[in-house]
C-alpha cells in the first residue's frame, strides 16, 4: 500500500477536494473579466490578486496530483521545491511520494498567512509534516536563499507571471535529470519561451492542455 492509499492520507485528500469544490470568494468573483486578466498578467500586482483569492483553494486536479506522485516516485526524488502551497493538496501528493521514496525534504512557499496555517494543519493530519518546510512570504524572497545543493523536482503552481523568475532562482540547484512541472503553463508565455529556448538546458513538452513537463539536461 502506498502512502496515498493509507488510512490517513486517502480520506484526507477526498475531503479536501470536496471542500475545494465548494469554496467561494465573493470579492474575487465580483471583479470584471478584464480586471482579473490584468491582475493575472501583472508582475507587480500578483500579491493583490492572490490576496483577493485567499478563500479559493486553487488546487491541482486529482489526476495532476497522482501525476506528481508518479513522477516523484519514478525518479526517486529526495528533494522537492514547490511554488504555491495554497491549502496543501499538491504538497500532500509530493510529500507522500517522498515518504514512499524513503524520506526527503520538500520546501514549499506560500505568502497568504491563513493558507500556511491550513496547509500545516492538513500535512500534520496526514502524518507528513515532518517532511515539509513551509516558507511563508513572497517566493521571490523565500526561495532566494537556503536552497539545497541538489534538487530533484520542482512544481510551479503559484502566481503565473512569476514562473520564469522562480525557476531562475532554483535552477542552479537542479541536478541533471531533475523534473520541472508547471501547472497552468498555458497562462505563462514567458515561462514557456524560457523552457523551450534555453540553449539546450531543458527538454520540455506539453502534457494535456495546461501542464508543461520539463527535464533538466
Amino acid at each position: 500500500m502506498t502512502t496515498l492509499q493509507n488510512s490517513r492520507v486517502a480520506p484526507l485528500l477526498d475531503r479536501l477536494f470536496t471542500e475545494a469544490d465548494t469554496a467561494t470568494s465573493p470579492i474575487f468573483r465580483s471583479l470584471s473579466g478584464s480586471e482579473r486578466a490584468r491582475l493575472l498578467d501583472s508582475k507587480t500586482e500578483y500579491l493583490q490578486l492572490y490576496s483577493l483569492m485567499k478563500d479559493l483553494w486553487l488546487p491541482v486536479s486529482p489526476e495532476t496530483g497522482r501525476l506528481l506522485y508518479m513522477l516523484a516516485r519514478s525518479i526517486g526524488a529526495k528533494t522537492v521545491i514547490e511554488f504555491g502551497t495554497s491549502f496543501g493538496i499538491s504538497t500532500l501528493f509530493l510529500a507522500s511520494a517522498l515518504r514512499d521514496n524513503g524520506g526527503g525534504r520538500l520546501i514549499t512557499t506560500e505568502f497568504e498567512v491563513s493558507k500556511v496555517a491550513k496547509a500545516r494543519e492538513h500535512l500534520t493530519e496526514g502524518g507528513l509534516i515532518d517532511l515539509v518546510e513551509i516558507r511563508e512570504g513572497d517566493a521571490l524572497q523565500t526561495l532566494s536563499v537556503g536552497l539545497p545543493d541538489q534538487v530533484d523536482l520542482v512544481l510551479l503552481d503559484g502566481a503565473k507571471p512569476l514562473y520564469a523568475d522562480v525557476l531562475r532562482l532554483v535552477e542552479n540547484s537542479l541536478r541533471p535529470g531533475a523534473l520541472i512541472i508547471a501547472d497552468n503553463a498555458d497562462l505563462c508565455p514567458d515561462y514557456l519561451e524560457h523552457m523551450r529556448t534555453a540553449h539546450g538546458n531543458y527538454l520540455s513538452v506539453a502534457v494535456a492542455d495546461d501542464i508543461e513537463l520539463s527535464i533538466r539536461l
